[in-house]
Parts: structure tokens; sequence; C-alpha cells
């Protein structure tokens, strides 16, 4: 394993090369449930610096990532190669979920310059990364990348503002442990 000073050069380039990647949070204490999400489609995921990136959280069936967020800031990212040479890049860092209803939602949107549809977006996860590593990945299986599902877009499409705000309300209102999620008045209406 390499620590780096930042996310720059080769290593932006495959960060950003990489059709998926990997998010793990935690709650605090011993007790509850450590996350991990997959995440993907093309367009969702920008290095804004040598210590920033973020990406689009669209809504789905839990919001175990802002709960974890909300109680203490702690997440990391991590990046496999399934094509080519062989790598694993991990971004540890402190992260803030920017909800759709939050003032500075639409200017964090335009930091994306070619998502695919953002109706379904419910937040920004806005990522301050404080320790950048790469490692071997020589276990991490080969595969081939066929596209984007858009399957999660095509889900939502049809419904409103005020149905998605529901939706957070009512499947994204706690955690698996109970959090409370999106049950702020700033975040669900």
């Amino acid at each position: 394993m390499k620590v780096h000073e930042q996310i720059s050069g080769r290593l932006r380039e495959f960060i950003e090369a990489q059709p998926m990647f990997f998010v793990a949070t935690a709650p605090n204490g011993p007790g509850g449930h450590v996350n991990v999400s997959p995440k993907g489609m093309s367009g969702t995921f920008v290095v804004l610096g040598g210590h920033r990136v973020a990406y689009l959280d669209y809504h789905g069936s839990g919001a175990e990532t802002t709960a974890h967020l909300d109680e203490n800031g702690r997440i990391t990212l991590m990046f496999c190669a399934f094509q080519g040479p062989p790598n694993i890049v991990r971004l540890h860092g402190h992260g803030r979920t920017v909800p759709v209803t939050a003032p500075e939602f639409a200017e964090m949107l335009t930091l994306f310059p070619a998502p695919p549809d953002t109706h379904a977006v419910r937040s920004v996860i806005d990522v301050v990364v404080e320790r950048v590593s790469d490692s071997c990945g020589y276990a991490v299986p080969l595969m081939t990348y066929e596209g984007d599902r858009d399957l999660l877009v095509r889900a939502h499409e049809r419904r409103s503002e005020e149905d998605l705000a529901e939706y957070r309300r009512v499947k994204n209102g706690v955690s698996i442990d109970g959090r409370p999620i999106f049950t702020d008045p700033q975040r669900t209406t």
C-alpha cells in the first residue's frame, strides 16, 4: 500500500475511469451496522480537487450513508480495477449530505458536467478527503463492463417532487439502526 499526498495524475485518471465505486460509513460506538454501498452511473462522481470529491445520491432503498454522515461524517470511498492492471484506491475523509431541499443543492449540481437525469437525486454527498491510498488489487476479479443500468432513473421519473418528498419521509425516515434521516423539515419538503 502507498499513501499519496492528494488525488492527482494517474490516481485521478484511474478514479475517473471507474464505472463503479463503493462507499463505507459507520455509526459511532460499538453498536449499529457498518454500511457499504455500491455506486455507479456515468456522470454521478466528480473529483473537485486534490482533497475533495462529490457524488450524486439517488433515491433508493435506504439512506444509511446520510444517517452516518449526520452523526460523525466519517466516510471511505473505494475504487477497484475490474479491467486492466490491478489497482485499488481508497479515499478516507469526512463528508456531508447536501439534500435536494438545501439552498446550495442547485449550485452543487452544477459541479457535475454530464449527470444522468437529476430528477431522482435526493442529495449530493460532498467529501473532504484526508487520506489517499492505493494497493495492489491482485485478488480483484477481471470483469467486463457492459454499461450503466437506467432502472433507478426510470423508477423515479414518473414521481412528482411531492411523491419524492413522501418517499424520503416514508422509506428513508430512519436508518436500519433507528437513526432519523431526512426528518428535518429542510430535508423533506
